[in-house]
């Protein structure tokens, strides 16, 4: 992924997805704070990319905080699969800038396996620590991708996992603190038994528990943008077209998540097909990026996308379901949120996120930050952002039983006092727990902790060759065997 003032690419490409998010708004909040931040990333003179070749960049308006890229391997885009035999080069650069600028910085803050290699390889020669925010670890990725039939030889050639895993256990063994969205990321993706001897999920002190935040300013209830009306009238045309008059004036439940099987839109279509109340009482909006119609536009897509829209429109086709259904594109956070707004002030909205897990859920946090009360998956994050002891603020459902997710829905579509308490509830949670300013404040504690000596690295973990000389292939599938033996095929 990369950065440049006008987010580009986020919507474009698999390399740019939620972390560059996470990572622009904890460095825009550090920045307010009063700290400087540099976000540090390759420098590339690609014509389908030219905003990424200058090497300083800003955010309008933001001080303090600079996007700085340096050069390394060729110069055009790389997929980031691609990238290891060049990181070490990428970090002499990041060296020989801060040499000239004539410091370092105190600590540095890695995302992912890559940027965690490059850290490792930093503080080696700079002695600055550092943290790990790992977001979603190689392991379990390779974990599904063998279950669906994927031949390992073929998976390390093509994603280099072998890469991968081995660089996520060097950086996990050698940061200063590892940080993950909920404890059950911690315990869940920490545990599997590929980075064992090189992380222990029951270290406290290895540990920090630190949440993302919602940018209030796009999403809240009460935030407005240039986009508002003419969305409202986007989503009033939408619905015109795909609903019935008779239908017009019920609950909408909306679901804007990536049409990909872990997303599991096929259990909340199902809901509506098994459960005839739930087809009573509520319609239900698919958000699908780059397509006005895509239940019907089915050519415009291609892989995994198009294969799950085939499915969805043979439940759809064979419940005749046609009349509970509208399909349209928002291609914008600006967008989603002023459509999140204008469906809960005017259809009782309902958003509904039920993937098979889902290691954090931000996307409920946004929608309920703009008004809608959540229906969400029970498995992963959510079970911990949505409850606190004995109270919940929004509705957790079994991901794998579509009449959970359509009892679920009922609560709130049947019962307007309910679908209010949750709308308050919900929004203040988002409030008083996940705005990217504490997030900001967390990383701060932990950093100031790492620079006051309080670290948890293992400096003595061995690092494969491999790293810093590639044809010294160190890391490769008799590697990963060694770690992940019950996976030899």
């Amino acid at each position: 992924g990369n950065f440049d003032p006008s987010d580009r690419g986020w919507a474009e490409h698999p390399d740019f997805g939620g972390q560059l998010v996470y990572v622009k708004e904890t460095a825009l909040a550090m920045a307010k704070a009063g700290h400087h931040v540099d976000i540090l990333t390759r420098q590339m003179e690609d014509a389908q990319w030219p905003e990424f070749a200058d090497r300083f960049d800003s955010y309008a308006g933001q001080a303090g905080v600079r996007i700085v890229r340096l050069p390394c391997g060729p110069k055009h885009f790389l997929k980031k699969e691609e990238l290891w035999p060049h990181l070490a080069e990428w970090v002499d650069r990041i060296e020989e800038f801060y040499r000239a600028e004539g410091a370092n910085p105190d600590t540095t803050t890695a995302h992912y396996g890559d940027g965690g290699l490059a850290a490792v390889l930093l503080e080696e020669r700079c002695g600055v620590p550092f943290t790990l925010t790992g977001h979603s670890l190689g392991a379990q990725k390779l974990d599904k991708l063998l279950a669906e039939g994927r031949a390992l030889p073929h998976l390390l050639e093509e994603l280099h996992f072998d890469k991968r895993l081995a660089a996520e256990r060097l950086s996990m063994a050698r940061a200063g603190r590892i940080i993950t969205s909920t404890r059950q990321e911690r315990f869940q993706q920490y545990g599997h038994t590929v980075y064992r001897g090189a992380v222990d999920p029951e270290n406290e002190a290895k540990f920090a528990v630190i949440a993302p935040g919602v940018n209030l300013e796009v999403f809240d209830q009460s935030a407005r943008s240039e986009v508002e009306d003419s969305v409202a009238s986007k989503v009033e045309a939408m619905l015109d077209r795909d609903i019935p008059p008779e239908r017009r004036g019920l609950p909408i439940v909306i679901c804007s998540s990536r049409l990909e099987p872990k997303k599991n839109h096929i259990a909340l279509v199902r809901a509506w097909a098994e459960d005839a109340r739930l087809r009573e009482v509520a319609n239900l909006v698919i958000v699908v990026r780059g397509s006005s119609d895509p239940l019907r536009q089915t050519g415009a897509h291609k892989g995994t996308t198009r294969t799950v829209i085939e499915e969805l429109l043979a439940i759809i086709r064979k419940n005749e379901l046609w009349p509970a259904i509208s399909a349209f594109d928002l291609n914008s956070q600006s967008e989603l949120a002023a459509a999140y707004r204008h469906l809960g002030a005017n259809y009782r909205g309902i958003f509904s996120l039920t993937a098979v897990y889902e290691p954090f859920g931000l996307a409920p946090l946004e929608a309920m930050a703009a008004g809608l009360p959540a229906v969400v998956t029970m498995n992963g994050g959510p079970s911990e952002t949505l409850r606190d002891g004995k109270t919940e603020y929004g509705v957790l459902v079994n991901p794998e039983d579509p009449i959970d997710i359509a009892n679920g829905i009922s609560r709130l579509a049947t019962d307007p006092e309910e679908w209010s308490r949750l709308k308050r509830l919900g929004r203040q949670r988002v409030a008083n727990r996940f705005t990217w300013e504490r997030t900001a404040a967390g990383y701060v504690e932990v950093l100031e902790q790492l620079l006051a000596g309080e670290t948890a690295a293992n400096r003595s973990y061995a690092k494969p060759r491999y790293f810093e000389h590639p044809l010294e292939d160190d890391v490769n599938a008799e590697w990963l065997w060694s770690v992940y033996p019950l996976q030899r095929r």
